[in-house]
């Protein structure tokens, strides 16, 4: 999400922040009224049309603060102050805080998915109640199936804010525990109602020792609801954070208290089960793209993958803002491959990846766990793509995992369905790829305006700008010279022979003629005037003419060519005057 905070009334300078979110990021200002208010603005996505504005108060984020406290993480949310929350100064520096704390909460995976985050930046979207919603939709489907009943609804144990989750049991069968979710439809759902109904009644029908049973499913035009057995033991995320299945996402998995990995072998078994499974549903035609941890279920020493109707819902995937930024992750296939290799460092290192992509992995229990995640979450794995199922499987730290499990997967599509499926995938896909490119689009028009706006570049642009004016100042100057000499060239030639005509050329003056005139003759009665001395000035030879076009071609020539600097400075006497005495 792209926040901006800009309070009423009293504005104070802002400096917008862009995070490492793909999403977006978060910039901050403050105002004086009655009260300190601030005009959150939200922008979803990378287009700035995708936007609206909010006002809040510091009450509501103290609110939204306390709502979050249930992860456990120090969020770094300003303290109140009663007195002097006024004045400028304060201001400023609560305009930073808050700006940090939007930030922070922004920008990570899991809060940033929660339902409080989401009605907090966007009220009008998320103000609908989905439990009513789902419990309306639940006592609806009891009428037509009496034999189920709630024995308690497992209040946010997911984290996607549209799906929801009740513990169910069959009368007749009292101590048995199933669970119950149902969710509306998302996004990507590209199949038409008929086919979609029919695939999800199918489900139950999928028999494999790597997919977790479904004991009933059933979809409508708006939604779909999927009853599966209840496991105590819980998912392979529960697993690695030593967490209790029934408590809220947020408890479970946002501060976990110790942090480690499972052990090599289980690494490699379950890592095993898990790349049989998407070999299998690939094989198949069978879209997935919704591997994670919390949906996978261990069944003893066996992993069982969960929510295969997410695909066939049109679900974002819990990965998606990752696979939006890497435009070589444009199949589900390439997608379920990025999925587990965050899978397998969450089951290393006991924590998902810090960054995506992974520029240096801790040590980890194997060097060829090391090796199947540089495959898969490297920078040069982001730019080459993703490694096919197949190919994980033969590298080492898979290829010598022997699968006990002798039950024969059974997973029949009609050929109708499959064809559907394939259509479906290619839009699924084809959205993707799509989101990708405007997400490229975004990244290198935010690098470009950030390189021009650095300071290095700053003075590279001013120093440029400075030769240009210095180098234009230099040639306009010449140019002025050039004019002002032809103008004295053209005076001159005026005053000492008047033009003539191409046709009637004028005939070569004679050699040894002398180019100042004659002095006047002395009055009557005076004695004669001695004679001049010869003149010191060399008289000017006249050439025989050339043709008409070679001479205007030398003339322009030796106008653009002139440079008056370079004419020496001579000294004249001229005795030429008549002298009386």
């Amino acid at each position: 999400m792209m926040v901006a905070v800009i309070p009423e009334g009293y504005l104070l300078d802002v400096e917008s922040e862009e995070s490492s979110s793909p999403e977006g990021g978060v910039s901050i200002s403050a105002v004086v009224g009655r009260c300190l208010e601030y005009i959150i603005r939200v922008q979803r996505g990378v287009s700035a049309e995708n936007s609206w504005q909010i006002v809040r108060r510091y009450s509501d984020f103290d609110l939204l603060n306390n709502s979050l406290q249930i992860s456990t993480l120090s969020l770094p949310l300003p303290p109140k102050k009663l007195i002097g929350n006024m004045e400028r100064e304060f201001i400023a520096e609560r305009q930073k805080g808050l700006q940090a704390y939007l930030d922070v909460i922004t920008t990570h995976h899991i809060l940033s998915n929660c339902e409080a985050v989401k009605k907090f930046l966007d009220p009008n979207s998320y103000s609908v109640n989905y439990t009513e919603i789902a419990l309306q939709h639940v006592s609806m489907f009891f009428r037509s199936e009496p034999k189920w009943e709630v024995v308690e609804p497992l209040k946010d144990i997911g984290w996607r804010i549209r799906k929801k989750y009740f513990l169910m049991k069959i009368k007749n069968q009292p101590k048995e525990r199933l669970v119950l979710s149902w969710t509306d439809l998302g996004p990507d759902k590209y199949l038409s109602d008929k086919d979609l109904q029919y695939a999800v009644k199918l489900l139950s029908s999928c028999s494999h020792p790597y997919v977790y049973k479904v004991t009933f499913a059933i979809a409508n035009e708006s939604s779909a609801l999927v009853i599966r057995p209840f496991s105590e033991k819980g998912t392979l995320k529960d697993l690695i954070y030593k967490a209790k299945p029934k408590d809220p996402f947020l408890k479970k998995y946002c501060n976990p208290k110790k942090i480690q990995g499972l052990e090599l072998q289980q690494i490699k078994t379950y890592g095993r089960q898990i790349l049989e499974v998407l070999k299998f549903l690939h094989e198949k035609g069978f879209p997935y793209g919704h591997l994670h941890s919390a949906n996978v279920m261990l069944d003893g020493d066996t992993c069982k993958l969960l929510d295969l109707e997410n695909s066939l819902l049109g679900l974002p995937s819990f990965y998606r803002s990752y696979c939006s930024q890497f435009r070589k992750i444009n199949t589900l296939e390439g997608v379920d491959v990025h999925c587990f290799g965050h899978l397998l460092f969450e089951m290393t290192y006991g924590r998902p990846p810090d960054t995506i992509p992974v520029e240096s992995f801790p040590p980890a229990p194997s060097v060829f766990v090391v090796s199947v995640l540089e495959s898969i979450l490297t920078c040069e794995a982001m730019k080459n793509g993703m490694p096919t199922v197949s190919r994980l499987l033969q590298m080492p730290l898979f290829s010598d995992v022997l699968l006990t499990n002798s039950e024969k997967p059974q997973f029949k599509i009609p050929t109708k369905l499959k064809e559907a499926l394939k259509t479906s995938k290619e839009c699924i896909e084809k959205r993707l790829t799509e989101e990708q490119k405007l997400f490229h689009q975004h990244r290198r028009l935010t690098r470009a305006q950030s390189h021009h706006g650095s300071e290095e570049e700053k003075k590279k642009r001013k120093i440029l700008a400075r030769k240009k004016s210095k180098r234009s100042a230099y040639e306009s100057g010449e140019e002025h010279s050039a004019k002002y000499s032809n103008s004295n060239n053209s005076a001159g030639s005026g005053t000492s022979s008047p033009l003539t005509s191409p046709s009637s050329p004028t005939p070569p003056s004679t050699a040894g003629a002398s180019s100042i005139p004659p002095a006047p003759p002395p009055p009557p009665l005076s004695p004669a005037a001695p004679p001049p001395p010869p003149s010191t000035e060399v008289p000017m030879q006249p050439s025989p003419r050339p043709d008409v076009s070679a001479s205007r071609g030398a003339l322009l020539s030796s106008i653009q060519n002139f440079q008056k600097g370079t004419l020496k400075k001579t000294q004249t006497c001229d005795y030429s005057a008549p002298r009386i005495s």
